[in-house]
């Protein structure tokens, strides 16, 4: 069943919304303090768990919200309730934070974690392979002083490197255990400690084995594992940043006639600020004086400018195109319709980062049981032993790293890095590392269609019609002009080959089109009741000479593999949806030709979200394909959404992934690598829990030596990411 939904009359894309925005707003932004703290050692769907739910039993806290990706927590208090009343209460739960300053935020953060991991990374990488060096000779058969020798060596080799590259784990495990939890860091810090611990106590007492290089390999692996993850999450960035990346800082204001330059949290209400072609809205407001047309395609997705004349309303971030305008401010700043857009997408994106993966939900359930399993086998072992510390001891440091979630924490990565190679060569950007899992769960798909299956760009399908001076004609006149059709026919013609005709006087009237005289008589090219056509096309511009007139229609190109892909996703069983902000015709005919049986015409950016919000209530997993300014929230508000390289930054930045070229062709690849990645994930898991079944009873009955065990963990860890590669 088709729902046709008409344009609304308001200009404002999110006034409409205006109920929802007012009550998110207050939600978000009380009249008390809006915090906002960066939490560095987050890492899991766990931490915001944990967080969250501590902090909503503060009292005087109305809400918290915690961005895995961006590390950064945002809690809504009571005026009495300062940072670091916040920070401290993080203190005791075991997570180190400091207050952020919204006006200086930058990546740079991100990028140093980034390097430090990179860093840790190499040094563990150059140290394992000097301690394996080393053991060669000691197992070709070195002994007495010369094997202790090679131990100490490995030794101070081993010891620094370890206290260096293990920091991430050692910290980790160190602040959950002071907040009385135990995660996936406590068991892997105590199987390297245990490790260098009993391989130093070896060494003193000249033992025939040491395990250096066992503790030194079980932390790169471990930091390779963590640096794929990092770099998965990394890539993300804030949309709501970008949305408000588009606010323009600075506007002309009129005062007594003349123009003063002003930032634009210095306007107030009633204000009279002047646009001058070809500038962005920097206020809500309405227009009092001028004429001109607007280009609304970042935020409404119509295909069309339309015309800006007084009394109309604009909105903050659209396009004015051909003439002056002076507008009387009626919101700016924070108040303004585009701030409003970015509370919520921040909202979406904060709700989208609950999302659990499969290695959190997994790590919850096995973490715990590693240390519990390792000191019920030394407590037995001492039973048996008699006494004999130094084979329990051994006996439980092998349980534990055989028993390592080393395995575990490659799994995903490791796939997630093979499918994001496979879907970059055919043209696609995976930005976020639960992308994939998500858009396995996908079975329905949501297209916009303004730049999205469409090309976005207009193109003249009638030029054969007319003769050629007509159309040399209408080359000078549409050269004169700005208007996106005027450029687009220009191109057209040129492309052509053609020559502009020699066109005197040559002026724009805001608003309506070009004029001028040509062999003496006036032409013009414009809107059809200006040029004087009796009929009007949806999509038409109209050049008149003389008593001649002739129309030019336009229509969008198709984006290269917009119908292949619409029909594999229903061949796939997916639903599909096209949801445009353009008019009903233009929608239902693109619907009609592409093969779409559900479609909604004239929607909002918030009336897009609601109808994914719709969906999804309703048990459906949604890919939201968008790329303008009015398809943020809804990007954002979807399970999983991708925009083309083409879409606007802000887009782009809500978006999970990002189609590199003009086909529209690899999303329907992308959902069939999404469903082989979570069949190779789940295959990691089964062979890390067959792994473990088979050499843990090994490891307890104790016919395996910690260095064993390392080489067995190394094999477990290799064979997932040997799995992985089969994606590629």
């Amino acid at each position: 069943m088709n729902a046709r939904v008409q344009p609304s009359v308001s200009a404002c894309p999110a006034c409409a919304a205006a109920p929802s925005a007012a009550d998110l707003a207050e939600r978000a932004a009380p009249a008390g303090a809006r915090l906002l703290l960066s939490v560095p050692a987050v890492h899991c769907a766990g931490c915001i768990s944990s967080i969250e739910r501590d902090l909503h039993r503060m009292e005087g806290v109305r809400s918290a919200r915690l961005n895995l990706t961006l590390k950064r927590l945002s809690v809504d208090a009571a005026p009495e309730i300062d940072a670091q009343a916040v920070i401290d209460r993080l203190d005791r739960l075991g997570y180190e934070a400091h207050e952020l300053d919204p006006g200086t935020l930058s990546m740079t953060e991100t990028d140093k974690q980034g390097r430090d991991l990179l860093m840790r990374l190499g040094v563990a990488g150059f140290a394992m392979m000097n301690i394996m060096l080393l053991s060669v000779a000691v197992w070709a058969g070195a002994s007495d002083a010369t094997r202790d020798m090679f131990h100490l060596i490995s030794a101070m080799i081993a010891i620094p490197t370890v206290a260096f590259s293990g920091q991430p784990f050692f910290r980790n495990a160190l602040a959950g255990l002071r907040a009385g939890r135990l995660g996936m860091d406590a068991p892997i810090s105590l199987a390297i400690v245990l490790t260098v611990v009993i391989s130093l106590f070896e060494t003193l007492h000249s033992g025939q084995h040491a395990y250096f290089e066992a503790s030194v390999m079980l932390t790169f692996f471990l930091l390779a594992g963590r640096y794929l993850d990092f770099r998965a999450r990394a890539v993300a960035r804030s949309a709501a940043q970008e949305l408000a990346a588009l606010e323009v800082p600075r506007a002309i204001r009129l005062e007594g006639g003349a123009e003063v330059p002003v930032s634009v949290a210095d306007l107030a209400q009633g204000d009279l600020v002047l646009v001058r072609p070809g500038g962005r809205m920097p206020v809500d407001g309405e227009i009092v004086a001028g004429r001109s047309e607007l280009d609304r395609a970042l935020l409404t997705g119509e295909t069309l400018p339309v015309v800006a004349a007084p009394g109309a309303q604009v909105s903050t971030g659209e396009v004015n195109l051909t003439g002056p305008l002076t507008v009387r401010v009626t919101a700016a700043g924070r108040d303004s319709s585009l701030h409003r857009m970015a509370d919520l997408v921040a909202a979406a994106e904060s709700a989208r980062n609950r999302y659990t993966t499969l290695a959190d939900r997994a790590a919850r359930a096995y973490a715990p049981t590693i240390p519990l399993l390792s000191l019920g086998a030394f407590v037995a072992w001492m039973w048996i032993s008699g006494g004999d510390l130094r084979l329990s001891v051994n006996i439980a440091v092998a349980t534990l790293i055989i028993t390592c979630p080393c395995a575990l924490g490659l799994a995903v990565p490791a796939v997630v890095t093979a499918a994001s190679g496979r879907l970059f060569r055919k043209g696609l950007l995976i930005k976020d590392g639960t992308a994939l899992e998500r858009l396995a769960e996908v079975d329905t798909v949501v297209f916009d269609k303004t730049g999205t299956l469409t090309m976005g760009m207009p193109v003249p399908d009638n030029l054969d019609d007319h003769p050629t001076r007509a159309l040399s004609v209408a080359l000078a006149l549409a050269e004169g002009s700005g208007h996106p059709l005027a450029r687009a026919l220009a191109k057209a013609l040129r492309d052509r080959g053609l020559d502009p005709a020699v066109v005197e006087e040559l002026r724009e009237a805001p608003g309506y089109g070009v004029q001028g005289i040509w062999q003496g008589e006036p032409v013009k090219l414009g809107r059809a009741g200006w040029v004087g056509a009796t009929h009007a096309a949806t999509t038409g511009a109209y050049l008149c000479i003389g008593d001649a007139t002739h129309s030019f229609t336009f229509t969008d190109a198709l984006r290269p593999g917009a119908e292949e892909v619409v029909q594999a996703l229903k061949a796939q069983g997916k639903d599909v949806w096209l949801i445009s902000g353009d008019v009903a015709p233009a929608v239902e005919a693109m619907a009609r030709r592409l093969g779409i049986p559900q479609w909604q015409a004239g929607a909002l950016p918030q009336e897009k979200a609601a109808r994914i919000a719709a969906l999804q209530e309703a048990g459906h997993k949604v890919l939201m394909v968008g790329d303008g300014l009015n398809d943020t929230v809804a990007l954002s508000a979807a399970h999983v959404s991708i925009s083309p390289a083409t879409a606007l930054d802000a887009a782009r930045a809500a978006s999970d992934m990002v189609l590199l070229g003009r086909d529209i062709g690899p999303i329907a690849d992308a959902l069939r690598t999404a469903r082989s990645s979570v069949r190779r994930i789940r295959e990691n898991f089964w062979q890390s829990g067959i792994y473990n079944a088979v050499f843990v009873p090994v490891a307890l009955l104790g016919y395996c030596t910690p260095l064993w065990a390392a080489v067995v963990m190394s094999l477990s860890s290799i064979t997932v990411s040997l799995n992985a590669l089969r994606l590629k």
